[in-house]
């Protein structure tokens, strides 16, 4: 497994400092974020996952504790928009250029308008998906709200 990827180098790039954990993907886990977080041996709770869904049809990127589960109308909300929906993963891999299970918020094909739930703000340091399965990166939140141009705002 490369531990460079698209996300990798967007941190690099805007000289954000991160550590790279490898941990055994399985597909069959019904909640990759949990089994990342069980992998790599930390809380489900600073293991953020990355979702791709729509409001109002337009594609927006919002990443949740693991062991959490967004609210679609506060999503809508989140973004002054009248209804969300969760992306097709097809769609997903489409617009990111990443595969289901391994989908960054860094370093994805196209922006689009991002959330990180402000519960990432109480820890010192969170994990994100790095691009591929079985590959999580270490940041601060402040950093990775920054790098993103995210905004928080709690959506669980």
């Amino acid at each position: 497994m490369s531990k460079t990827t698209r996300a990798t180098q967007a941190l690099v790039r805007a000289g954000i400092p991160h550590t790279v954990h490898t941990y055994e993907y399985d597909p069959e886990a019904p909640r990759i974020g949990l089994q990342a977080a069980e992998a790599i041996g930390v809380s489900p709770g600073v293991v953020f996952k990355t979702l791709m869904a729509t409001v109002d049809g337009k594609p927006v990127c919002v990443l949740v504790p693991s062991d959490r589960e967004v609210s679609l109308k506060k999503l809508a909300a989140a973004f002054a928009g009248k209804s969300a929906a969760m992306m097709r993963p097809a769609d997903a891999e489409r617009l990111t250029g990443y595969h289901v299970g391994g989908i960054s918020p860094l370093g994805q094909k196209r922006a689009v308008p991002t959330l990180v739930e402000t519960a990432a703000l109480a820890h010192p340091e969170v994990f994100v998906n790095g691009g591929q399965r079985g590959l999580q990166l270490r940041v601060k939140p402040e950093d990775l709200v920054r790098v993103l141009q995210a905004r928080t705002e709690a959506v669980t």
